[in-house]
């Protein structure tokens, strides 16, 4: 079979090779049965005698659920069985050369995190609500930040600048906002800071053929002191004037922001969230079923063999990298046009590093890398609600929670991934 580009056709084979052996890791059913001892260990030394609510819908709903309390002994003992089976299920899959599916370690983070939960807030009141819509916005920067490494690594730059990408944003975001006192112009104005900060990375990776590891690096440090400078001596004496940006405001659905749970989470939402729904689905679509995304494929995988056929490689991955810096920069100026209402310092706080552990966790493509971008916004907003509600978790733990979760997703759940050959390697012709 061959898939027609416009430019070339490229043949790609659907038949599986003969004598290939699928290596399956060990490292999900080992992590898996760590997390069950773990959570065993946590309701064994620590047992709790009490109940746990959670609230499932806000006062603004159109129907109102009613609360849910569970004894919360009896419920997390009930989680540690059920992990317990998932853990050993995954270990039955591995011993008989299987990857644990998918499906499976959904259903044991889901009950893992309720066990957890529900020991953890004894005698208190979770709003449900509140966690998962406050997790999404920790999660916006997260997933643009991921969409934009994706793009770029897909065509064979390793983005690590999209920490500088959201931080110029930002800045770009709350400066131009204030000064012409339109939200949407600081938020074109932080896409093409972003753009900015791309350029300069294909500037040097794809034409001058740097690393791009420490290219990224670089710049990553360079805007860090660019704008903590700017802030310094421009924004701070005149923050009435240049720091003081309008914001956007939520605009619920008709229809779909009444619905009880889902709605007040995902459809009472600003207009960047609502860019973020449509940038995931145009960004898989394009990647996987447009002519633009198989050639953007084809360079990030074998350069040269795409030449060969007609395609423009470094042109390619110039203007993907283009389009990756400006995802990103969308994503910059959240913090700064919904978040908070004005620039800090170091405002994103590393954000842009674990939306690159996004991509690694989510291989490389668009929707795994969303989730993983969720996960560690809910882990980012789970310490602070446990903290609201009085939980006798130390704080210190809950505020390295959400990179010790990082950390588990890269290092255990993610398995095996491998990135795009030509990932890092820059092209030269001829």
């Amino acid at each position: 079979m061959s898939t027609t580009t416009g430019e070339a056709s490229i043949p790609i084979h659907e038949t599986p090779l003969a004598g290939v052996t699928t290596v399956i890791e060990k490292k999900t059913p080992v992590l898996l049965s760590t997390l069950a001892l773990l959570l065993l260990a946590i309701v064994a030394i620590w047992p709790k005698s009490g109940d746990t609510t959670y609230r499932l819908a806000v006062p603004s709903d159109f129907a109102q659920l009613p609360t849910v309390t569970v004894p919360s002994t009896l419920t997390a003992w009930i989680v540690v069985v059920v992990c317990g089976l998932c853990a050993a299920w995954s270990v039955v899959l591995y011993r008989r050369h299987r990857a644990t599916p998918l499906w499976l370690v959904v259903v044991y983070s889901v009950a893992w995190v309720f066990g957890f939960l529900t020991w953890a807030a004894t005698g208190g009141t979770i709003p449900l609500v509140g966690l998962l819509s406050g997790s999404l916005a920790l999660a916006v920067p997260l997933v643009f930040g991921a969409l934009g490494g994706v793009l770029g690594e897909r065509s064979g730059v390793v983005n690590i600048a999209i920490e500088g990408q959201l931080l110029a944003g930002a800045f770009a975001a709350a400066m131009v906002a204030s000064v012409l006192d339109s939200a949407w112009a600081g938020l074109v104005a932080a896409s093409a800071a972003g753009v900015l900060v791309a350029l300069i990375l294909g500037l040097f990776a794809i034409t001058y053929f740097v690393d791009q590891v420490i290219v990224g690096v670089v710049l990553n440090v360079l805007v860090l002191g660019l704008t903590s400078f700017m802030f310094t001596q421009v924004l701070a004496p005149n923050a009435a004037s240049l720091n003081a940006p309008p914001h956007f405001k939520a605009i619920p659905i008709p229809v779909l922001g009444d619905i009880p749970l889902v709605g007040p989470i995902f459809f009472r939402q600003t207009v960047i969230v609502y860019l973020l729904y449509v940038a995931v689905a145009l960004v898989t679509w394009s990647l996987y079923r447009s002519k633009w995304g198989l050639r953007v494929r084809a360079v990030g995988e074998h350069p040269k063999a795409a030449d060969t056929v007609g395609i423009k490689v470094n042109r390619t991955r110039y203007r993907t990298i283009l389009i990756a810096g400006a995802v990103a920069g969308v994503g910059g100026a959240f913090y700064t046009l919904v978040s908070v209402p004005q620039f800090n310092r170091e405002m994103t706080g590393g954000a842009g590093y674990i939306a690159l552990a996004a991509v690694i966790f989510g291989k490389w493509d668009p929707i795994r890398a969303t989730l993983a971008a969720l996960l560690f916004g809910f882990a980012s907003n789970l310490q602070g609600v446990l903290s609201v509600i009085g939980s006798p978790v130390p704080s210190q733990f809950m505020l390295m929670l959400p990179y010790v979760v990082t950390i588990f997703a890269v290092a255990g759940l993610v398995g095996r991934s491998r990135p795009p050959a030509a990932d890092g390697i820059p092209y030269r012709k001829g």
